[in-house]
């Protein structure tokens, strides 16, 4: 049974203003979308919403012809980068604005979790904001009375339960306005980014709660997250939108293995000087080019069970302090597998203004045959800037490691085991106990 469809359903904006111009417009525009239930009559042909770009057009497309539907009791990842509609598109659904054209079609009752702790009175206590906001999210006093305990003991913020919310903390109202929406019973439930907000403790609790209603009860979920390993973990399918369109449609770990290919090979031309940044950097160090290198220097393709030298080269804009660089190699899925970071082995290095090179050597390749995704990071400190981070690139360069006999025994790996272990030096001996049977 389907719980939402969505028939070509398209949002469009008009930047920079917020009506037709004239009252005139503006009522006609109100009596044909609200009153008869029709399209925009003042929809204009648009651009696709490419956010770094200017466009041509005053009008653009923050959604348009998305077609999917979600059976009943499934829980549906929604990714892609900033700006591709993802949030828009639970607007849509949430009823929060209604779309250009095209319709929604639901099937059960919807709560939506888009802005954790919207509503929130500064000057009431935790509790009084608890009875408010679980009633406007469509809770009865008694349900609210009936979970209380409940859900102060999920929020952790009991002793301060009876404090004005002014005196808390972000991550405390988070928790507050988490633990009211989590204990609603709808048949739809939606949310967005409400993990990447709190600590440790919470989101592996909050993570655990998506679980429960999900697969414990049978709820139908939609999920907006950067976090991969959320998806994957929470979601049975999975979403991806680009620049305000469907680009894919799959399982979860199809759907993040489809966007974190699609996110590196937009931008895997690039010399990595001009690769978006999506870190907050301080702009002391650039990384400006990668190679992968054999002992003498040249040019290789890196095989599995070889020397192979990752040669960085890096720009200081200007002087820094307290340098380190680290190589993360992650999986399809962006996940980490192996970590280098020189404060290890190096300690930290100070750098004047100039172009520099930095070489990491790795005596025996210990990755099987695949194609995987590195995250470049530096570390540079000036008296300046606030922030550590000086760059950072995260699963856009490719390392593609070639097949070969890691353990010198004339045998490859198992092709089930490639691309998906780390491999070690390591010997086996069989012999014969001689314990005496009793």
């Amino acid at each position: 049974m389907k719980a939402i469809e969505f028939n070509h359903v398209g949002k469009q904006y008009r930047l920079g203003l917020v009506s037709t111009g004239t009252f005139k417009n503006d009522l006609s525009r109100w009596w044909a979308m609200t009153v008869l239930g029709k399209e925009d009559p003042f929809l204009k042909i648009g651009d696709t919403n490419i956010r770094s770009t200017k466009g041509e057009s005053e009008f653009v497309w923050a959604l348009k012809d998305i077609n999917f539907s979600v059976e009943q009791g499934d829980v549906v990842g929604i990714i892609g980068k900033n700006g591709a509609g993802k949030s828009t598109l639970l607007k849509l659904l949430s009823r929060v604005t209604a779309p250009t054209v095209g319709e929604i079609n639901v099937c059960g009752r919807i709560a939506s979790l888009l802005e954790v702790g919207t509503g929130f009175h500064p000057e009431m206590t935790g509790r009084e904001n608890i009875y408010m906001n679980g009633a406007i999210m469509g809770m009865t006093k008694a349900e609210i009375t009936r979970k209380l305990d409940e859900i102060v003991d999920f929020s952790g913020c009991e002793r301060y339960i009876d404090t004005p919310v002014k005196r808390y903390s972000s991550g405390m109202k988070v928790r507050l306005g988490f633990a009211v929406a989590a204990h609603l019973e709808p048949e739809i439930l939606v949310v967005d980014e409400v993990l990447a907000v709190g600590d440790a403790e919470f989101q592996k609790k909050a993570i655990g709660k998506m679980q429960d209603v999900s697969k414990g009860q049978g709820r139908t979920v939609l999920f907006v997250s950067h976090n991969m390993a959320a998806v994957r973990s929470l979601c049975k399918s999975g979403v991806v939108l680009k620049d305000g369109q469907l680009n894919y449609q799959g399982t979860a770990d199809e759907a993040v293995e489809h966007y974190l290919k699609v996110y590196a090979d937009d931008n895997s031309e690039l010399p990595l000087e001009q690769i978006p940044r999506t870190d907050r950097v301080n702009g002391l160090l650039r990384f400006l080019d990668i190679s992968f290198l054999n002992e003498n220097n040249e040019v290789i393709s890196p095989h599995c069970g070889k020397f192979l030298r990752i040669r960085l080269k890096i720009k200081a804009e200007q002087g820094a302090e307290r340098c380190s660089i680290s190589i993360n190699v992650n999986n399809i899925f962006g996940d980490p597998i192996m970590n280098f970071p020189s404060l290890v082995t190096l300690d930290e290095f100070k750098l004047t203004p100039g172009i520099y090179f930095a070489d990491l050597d790795i005596p025996k390749l210990p990755l099987t045959v695949g194609t995987y995704r590195l995250t470049l990071w530096c570390n540079a400190k000036n008296p300046f800037v606030n922030v550590n981070c000086g760059d950072c690139i995260r699963n856009v360069v490719k390392l593609n490691v070639e097949d070969d006999d890691f353990f010198c025994s004339g045998r490859k790996i198992a092709s089930h085991l490639l691309g998906k272990v780390v491999l070690c030096d390591h010997s086996w001996s069989v012999r014969l106990s001689n314990h005496k049977r009793q």
